[in-house]
């Protein structure tokens, strides 16, 4: 057949396939030479096209090349791990060439000596993960018998370089995974985790969701919850006192009356969040820290909150009326529509904060806005 030569080597065995009507999966020059790369194809060459089985030369009456120079036979015999495995040279190197099984037996004499009294050449690796691998060099199918670790059959296939069934085991292994359980942590869940733990002993929640969870009026005090998940939780009249909620999803949540002294909440959401009449002042001098939390629409009324770091936290829109925010941190702050009446601020530091919309009447001191308040 002449066959016009472009695209890629793809592209030429999927031409021969279909003028040839085989699978055409090599290509090799007149010389019986394997082409790898369409570029190595010259004008006029002869090209032999076959579905996977050696080079036959035509003039040498069909017999294989290996045979009419007297070289070993394609079938041999293998001993892995004191267990046999017969098996034909050509499926240990064609679909995987650049393995290390490939390279052991591409060439006569790659083992050398490296044989058992039988003949069979000795590798001294685990049989039942080889199995795996040799089938899948065969058919191109990852089967895998009940009872092996499929873990055992990647260190294998990672071993001999079987890159194609490396990527096949990965995903099946992934599979056989559960599924992680992301539901939210209840109540009585977490106070049995409470009882369990020394009271000396770090509590790390990081990241754990407890979403929805009741864990009102619990003793949650220096507990690691940054990162946490605790949207629409009910923390009312909780004891968080220098607890970690940093990064913490608390929006929609419920903390009215909690002990918030040293809580910190650095960059945590909390928007829509109600902390009605809750304590953020730590008599010993430790403060709050709020720095950059989102408190858009939260309800803080009446809170004791003196001293406490809301800088550069968003406020819009949230209800401050009546707070004790006496030297409080509020620089760069977006107060905008904010309802401060009633709230304490002196030494309060409001530089660069946008009190756009704020309301400030009946303040229990006189509020002096310099000219950095925007």
């Amino acid at each position: 057949q002449v066959v016009a030569v472009y695209g890629t080597l793809s592209d030429l065995l999927s031409v021969a396939s279909n003028k040839l009507g085989i699978k055409a999966t090599s290509v090799y020059n007149g010389k019986g030479g394997l082409i790898d790369d369409i570029a190595l194809i010259r004008d006029d060459d002869v090209l032999f096209v076959c579905e996977g089985e050696p080079f036959i030369d035509p003039q040498t009456d069909g017999r294989p090349q290996e045979e009419l120079t007297g070289a070993h036979t394609d079938w041999l015999t293998l001993n892995v791990g004191g267990r046999y495995f017969t098996t034909t040279r050509s499926t240990l190197v064609n679909k995987e060439p650049d393995s290390m099984l490939a390279h052991m037996f591409k060439d006569k004499d790659a083992w050398g000596n490296k044989q058992d009294h039988r003949g069979a050449f000795l590798i001294d690796r685990s049989p039942e993960y080889f199995e795996p691998i040799l089938n899948y060099l065969r058919h191109g199918q990852l089967i895998v018998n009940d009872g092996i670790n499929l873990l055992g059959v990647l260190e294998e296939a990672r071993f001999f370089g079987i890159d194609s069934l490396i990527e096949h085991l990965e995903i099946a292994i992934k599979n056989s995974q559960p599924a992680e359980d992301h539901s939210p942590i209840s109540r009585k869940e977490f106070v049995r985790f409470l009882l369990a733990t020394p009271t000396k002993s770090e509590l790390r929640c990081q990241g754990l969701n407890f979403s929805g969870a009741d864990l009102s009026r619990l003793d949650l005090r220096y507990i690691n919850f940054k990162m946490a998940n605790l949207s629409r939780c009910n923390l009312a009249h909780a004891n968080l006192c220098c607890a970690n909620l940093e990064r913490a999803d608390l929006s929609g949540s419920v903390l009215d009356c909690a002990n918030l002294q040293g809580v910190k909440m650095l960059c945590s959401n909390a928007e829509g969040a109600s902390l009605k009449g809750c304590n953020f002042e730590d008599p010993s001098g430790l403060k709050a820290n709020l720095e950059g939390a989102n408190l858009k629409g939260v309800d803080m009324e009446g809170s004791q909150m003196t001293g406490i770091n809301l800088r550069v936290a968003t406020l819009k829109n949230a209800k401050l009326k009546n707070c004790n925010l006496r030297g409080a941190t509020l620089a760069g702050t977006d107060l905008e529509n904010c309802d401060l009446s009633g709230c304490d601020l002196q030494e309060a530091n409001l530089r660069g904060s946008n009190v756009k919309g704020a309301i400030f009447e009946e303040m229990l001191t006189p509020l002096h806005m310099s000219q950095s308040v925007r």
